[in-house]
């Protein structure tokens, strides 16, 4: 039986990935956001999980506004990382899982979700900083296979948080019933409040990002109160990525702990955050 692991809440800003091919760890911009991750990689080393289901959204390179799906899953073989921009160097491809790709697709589909199925799937910053993050090393990042999971928070409308929540929930029965033995982690990225254009670009609400960052264990459904609207007045038109951690909190149930915790303002004009939660098997 599939396991899920434990979970982790990253941004995905493309300055990280500037950042670390570039070796600016050390540098006092950088070094308190990448010692936050210290904890997460000490993890990472010792669990050794097979998969890792990432959620996380596209910014252009593989959907655009004339046709994106609210939910995308990755069902390929291997998934390619092209040139977008932001003078990132493209990754090496990311092995997939196409058996437990489909697997998640049809458990999904039977519990009402509305999935987008790509055989086909390139991956941008959104996924790539993140496994750069987790996975420091090459070597290390080609042990673990991925799931990608697209979420639209870029074009109007958007999922609702609580439908995030409930698809984690979702997700979390799906890798149960998974026969084949795996140890699977889920990434939940983006966030926390920014916004980029506008006459409120630059905006950052710490203490919003602080409520939402020490309620995600216990108590998820605070962010639910919330509509699409009124959280983008808060947190900023691409803070709202933020909903997208509900999904991985929602896969992992009630039975967790959380290991560590950093937030860090600003990372190119974004409040950046990790957390990072395991579950306490029975």
């Amino acid at each position: 039986m599939a396991r899920l692991i434990g979970g982790v809440g990253s941004s995905h800003v493309p300055a990280i990935g500037n950042a670390i091919e570039q070796k600016l760890q050390g540098e006092p911009y950088w070094k308190p956001f990448f010692k936050g991750y210290e904890p997460v990689w000490q993890w990472m080393e010792e669990k050794k999980p097979d998969v890792a289901i990432l959620v996380y959204n596209d910014h252009g390179l593989n959907f655009f506004l004339d046709a994106m799906p609210t939910f995308a899953i990755g069902a390929a073989a291997e998934y390619q990382n092209a040139d977008e921009g932001w003078g990132l160097k493209p990754l090496d491809p990311f092995k997939g899982d196409p058996d437990f790709s489909w697997h998640l697709i049809d458990s999904l589909v039977h519990d009402e979700f509305d999935i987008t199925m790509c055989q086909e799937m390139q991956v941008d910053h959104g996924f790539t900083v993140p496994m750069s993050l987790m996975w420091p090393q090459q070597a290390l990042r080609d042990q673990v296979k991925v799931i990608p999971l697209c979420v639209n928070v870029v074009q109007y409308p958007f999922p609702t948080a609580r439908r995030c929540l409930r698809l984690g929930e979702a997700i979390g029965r799906a890798v149960a019933s998974y026969e084949e033995d795996l140890d699977v982690v889920i990434l939940g990225t983006g966030g926390l409040s920014h916004q980029l254009d506008g006459e409120r670009a630059g905006h950052i609400n710490r203490e919003f990002d602080m409520e939402f960052l020490g309620r995600l264990k216990d108590d998820p459904e605070w962010l639910l109160q919330f509509t699409n609207y009124e959280l983008a007045e808060k947190v900023g038109s691409q803070g709202v990525e933020m909903i997208m951690w509900l999904i991985m909190r929602g896969a992992l149930g009630d039975n967790i702990r959380e290991l560590s915790r950093n937030y860090h303002i600003p990372i190119s004009n974004t409040a950046a955050g990790v957390v990072l939660f395991e579950t306490l098997l029975p």
